[in-house]
């Protein structure tokens, strides 16, 4: 075994008690083995993480812009700010991402399709964040339930106006979110799921009835739960409720403390069995990165305070908190303990990608660790709690 570094003392989520990770000459995850085995002194060197946490990084399924580029306006002059919110990404911690393009023109989605196609197919830059496809978020989208979403671009869901929409780009398209109750025929989604699309459930107004019918037909995903999308209710569970009760969907979740309250979240994930049915996404905009203050966003005006971005009309559009930072949040609130948390923003978004989410075979560059710190010895005060991370291998 022909090993060059050697990670000792990890708690890994996923693995019982202490763990060492072994890294090979290549800068790959050869093995990882419980703290108790002895290995030979092959290793030039050693690790000691202290019986801090180790994980990939974060990958992010919904992200709409960063440092003031809205991801559906891109163009060609736009290529060398991309590269920078990939830098500026994986310096959040986040090693992969789908860029998201919300509802607007279909000239304007072409346009930043064909530019996230040439972008994913390059080799990917050292200390940049992946782009793994693109999140079309709209144009298929209940108007009652559209949020922050332009109705002028809104379209009816029929096959004529996906295949539109999608044109040559069915490799690019990793997700597609649409309201299920506008297809009578049931014919989109079979259609998208055979072209490798995972569909997604949002801005939507459909029945438990008719999202199941949805997941039956082979959508897996809701996207951002509870918000554009009725509320529980115990007579009408409605489309979160068929989510929740449906073992192999997995929904999207805002953990920045305003797009969802932290009882409902706390709810959510008690009945989804947590990471089994939940993932983190940060549904960041254009201002990510930049300080709070009024951006122009398509033909309007948004206004970021406190990392909360809203329309002129008080419309909640989105966030500029990093991915992580859900996880903080969860800790924080005694959601969940350290271990689910970072599980919700580094596993199982790759779970529900379909992306291998074993740290063995990735590249030790990926690696964060974690470290909890202001716990109070006797009865910590979980408001004071901060859930800290670093490159184990540093940005530089």
């Amino acid at each position: 075994m022909n090993l060059t570094t050697k990670i000792i003392n990890a708690k890994i989520p996923g693995y019982q008690n202490l763990q060492q990770i072994l890294i090979n000459s290549t800068g790959k995850i050869e093995q990882i083995i419980p703290q108790t085995e002895e290995i030979l002194p092959t290793t030039s060197t050693t690790i000691d993480i202290e019986q801090d946490w180790v994980s990939l990084g974060g990958v992010d399924l919904q992200i709409n812009g960063a440092l003031g580029l809205p991801f559906p306006e891109v163009d060609e002059t736009s290529i060398t700010k991309i590269h920078e919110i990939s830098q500026y990404l994986w310096q959040q911690g986040i090693d992969a991402f789908l860029p998201t393009i919300v509802t607007t023109s279909i000239d304007n989605i072409q346009r930043s399709l064909q530019i996230f196609h040439n972008l994913a197919s390059q080799p990917q830059a050292p200390q940049t964040a992946k782009i793994l496809g693109v999140h079309l978020e709209g144009p298929f989208l209940n108007p009652e339930k559209r949020g922050a979403h332009p109705n002028e671009y809104l379209l009816p869901l029929t096959l004529e106006n996906v295949k539109q929409v999608i044109g040559d780009y069915a490799q690019t398209v990793k997700i597609i979110t649409l309201a299920p109750e506008l297809d009578s025929t049931e014919t989109v989604i079979p259609y998208l799921k055979n072209l490798g699309i995972t569909v997604s459930l949002g801005h939507s107004q459909a029945t438990a009835n008719q999202a199941e019918i949805a997941f039956k037909l082979g959508a897996l995903m809701v996207t951002h739960a509870f918000n554009a999308m009725p509320s529980l209710h115990h007579r009408k569970p409605g489309l979160l409720g068929a989510a929740i009760t449906n073992p192999d969907v997995m929904c999207g979740l805002i953990a920045d403390g305003n797009h969802v309250s932290s009882t409902m979240i706390e709810i959510l994930l008690k009945a989804s069995q947590y990471q089994q049915g939940i993932f983190l996404v940060s549904d960041a905009l254009a201002p990510l990165g930049l300080p709070d203050g009024i951006y122009p966003w398509d033909t309007r005006e948004i206004e970021v305070k406190n990392g909360t971005v809203r329309l002129k009309d008080g419309t909640l559009a989105g966030t500029t908190l990093p991915l992580l930072v859900g996880i903080n949040n969860l800790v924080k609130w005694g959601i969940c303990d350290v271990e689910t948390g970072i599980y919700l923003a580094t596993i199982a978004p790759r779970k529900a990608l379909g992306m291998d989410s074993k740290i063995i075979g990735k590249f030790g560059k990926n690696l964060l660790r974690w470290r909890v710190n202001n716990v109070g010895i006797f009865s910590p005060n979980l408001a004071e709690i901060e859930l800290g991370w670093q490159r184990i291998f540093g940005v530089s």
